[in-house]
């Protein structure tokens, strides 16, 4: 029956039977998936809102036309720095990874452009990014196999709700100073526009849609940080002298007892510290005099840390943290 059939029919059930078919019920979503922006853009949704009256003891059903809205698509990025916690480097080191997440929490797929910025202002110094690199699914960096990013030729394509690590590569400046803290910010911009939250992009939604900015404006950002951990070493020296007579003037036979404190500073380590010191001209080694503080040291070359050939003496200290020393002595005696 048409709505004009409907027309012929007085009393009650026709003022009711009319204000069913023309009213509009609440849409009834269909999602394709749980997305954190909603419905899957490219969506139908379809409502037919319906009526139905008596004649006699026969009820008539009379059905709207059909209502279809199709769900354009929500634009939104969010970047996130993923290390625990500063990423330690060394003044002058290359290579350094820093670690971030992509996520498209839009309801389309969207492809991302990268960039970075490392003038950030508020730290000690800027790190110069050398390249970006996204990561092959693992989240761990590996050198050769992770791809290097080419804007605009691999931009990350994800679907809703999906993560892609990207790994940061930098040097730090030869001047940075132990404890000085660099930042890069990582930028994803989506591919079909950035700018007010709100603004659309006709036609241009998965689906054939519009594309609508979201609250992140299309684009997503976080910094991450480096810290230098620098260490140095300095050595002082000093010598004293005792004589066959029992005083300290330095004549031949005399005996001269070297002392040389190497002291480390900064936050970082110093690895495979070693203390050489030639025997000076005029002198001759004292066999088996070699200590590191209070522990003799053969002059073999061994299993310990000392040894003493081309008439010089070798200490190997190995990895020592700044902040400690360590002090080694020898002997020589005066020709």
């Amino acid at each position: 029956m048409s709505f004009t059939d409907i027309s012929r029919f007085s009393g009650p059930k026709q003022t009711v039977g009319y204000a069913l078919l023309l009213g509009v019920s609440s849409l009834a979503m269909v999602p394709e998936a749980a997305l954190a922006a909603g419905t899957r853009a490219g969506t139908l949704i379809e409502n037919t809102a319906s009526a139905t009256y008596d004649v006699g003891p026969t009820q008539i059903s009379v059905d709207s036309n059909t209502n279809t809205v199709r769900v354009d698509e929500l634009i939104n990025a969010v970047v996130d720095w993923s290390d625990s916690a500063d990423v330690m480097t060394l003044p002058g080191s290359t290579g350094q990874v820093l670690a971030f997440s992509v996520t498209n929490n839009g309801n389309g797929e969207e492809s991302f452009s990268l960039s970075t910025i490392s003038t950030l202002g508020g730290d000690d110094y800027d790190p110069t990014v050398t390249s970006i690199v996204i990561d092959d699914g693992d989240g761990i960096y590996e050198p050769g196999q992770d791809t290097v990013y080419i804007p605009g030729t691999n931009d990350p394509v994800l679907l809703p709700d999906a993560s892609v690590t990207i790994f940061v590569l930098s040097t730090t400046p030869a001047g940075a100073g132990d404890g000085d803290r660099g930042g890069v910010q990582l930028i994803a911009a989506s591919r079909t526009g950035t700018g007010a939250p709100g603004t659309s992009f006709s036609g241009r939604g998965e689906g054939g849609g519009d594309a609508v900015l979201g609250t992140t404006g299309g684009d997503g950002s976080d910094d991450g940080f480096y810290s230098v951990s620098a260490a140095s070493v300095s050595l002082v020296k000093s010598a004293s002298v005792l004589n066959q007579f029992g005083n300290a003037n330095p004549i031949p036979g005399a005996t001269v007892t070297y002392t040389i404190v190497a002291t480390t500073t900064g936050s970082g380590s110093l690895a495979n510290l070693a203390i050489n010191d030639a025997v000076p001209t005029g002198t001759t080694y004292v066999p088996g005099s070699l200590r590191l503080g209070s522990t003799a040291l053969t002059d073999a070359a061994d299993a310990d840390a000392g040894r003493f050939a081309s008439n010089a003496i070798t200490v190997s200290l190995g990895t020592v943290p700044g902040g400690q020393s360590r002090t080694v002595t020898f002997q020589v005696t005066i020709n």
